[in-house]
């Protein structure tokens, strides 16, 4: 149950949103293009970070770049 924990686990690396544009979901309400954003887990498709909404959300890794 390692999502439990996800909010209080230390930073893996930083990300920056680079982009909005989802073809199927509403991205742009719980991301911010420019913000940097803290790693709390990573999968091969998805990086977890907690979003505007004060939330842990997955998402794809093509609407950011490392910095």
């Amino acid at each position: 149950m390692i999502h439990k924990t996800w909010t209080e686990k230390s930073t893996e690396k930083k990300i920056k949103c680079v982009h909005t544009n989802a073809k199927k979901y509403t991205v742009e309400n719980v991301l911010t293009v420019g913000k940097v954003y803290e790693v709390k887990n990573e999968s091969e498709e998805y990086y977890f970070v907690i979003d505007e909404s004060g939330k842990m959300g997955g998402f794809y890794k093509e609407y950011f770049e490392e910095v």
